[in-house]
């Protein structure tokens, strides 16, 4: 499978590539960080936690992902599966109630919402996806089908 980087930052441009249809920020990766002075702070946030880092690997068995979310309850994260095998992990990291007596000196834990989606391969058992969280680790395990041996026949030699 090839992977083409563009020039933003390595972006993978295969349509083919399960990674594909991941949220991405075209502005990722430039030199430039003054380009996000003009944006709201509250986008700054949203797409800095857009990014959660996911490891897929592929075992015999299934495909399993693992998403670092550290501080979210498992009632703030969703993994649902769309039809043409989609798996899409998302959430919401709420940001911290400020009190009128509060004085902050540094922000730098993101917040906001992301969204994750991953076409999987056609051997998967899109019926049977388990997700567990622990330890601010979600882990979403999709099953293969089993492989379909072809049936060998035996042929008798005459002679």
């Amino acid at each position: 499978m090839a992977l083409i980087p563009s020039i933003f930052g390595g972006r993978r441009s295969n349509v083919f590539d399960p990674f594909s249809l991941d949220i991405w920020d075209p502005f990722e990766g430039f030199p430039f960080p003054s380009a996000l002075v003009s944006v709201p702070s509250s986008a700054r946030d949203t797409s800095a936690f857009v990014n959660a880092r996911i490891d897929w690997k592929e075992t015999p068995e299934a495909h399993v992902f693992k998403v670092d979310l550290p501080g979210l309850k498992k009632e703030e994260v969703k993994v649902e599966v769309e039809e043409g095998r989609v798996l899409q992990i998302s959430g919401e990291r709420s940001r911290e109630q400020e009190e009128k007596n509060d004085t902050w000196h540094r922000v730098e834990r993101s917040s906001g919402k992301f969204l994750r989606r991953f076409r999987l391969p056609e051997n998967t058992e899109m019926d049977q996806v388990r997700a567990s969280m622990e330890n601010g680790v979600l882990t979403v395990t999709v099953p293969k089908e089993e492989e379909k041996k072809p049936e060998v026949k035996s042929i008798q030699i005459s002679g």
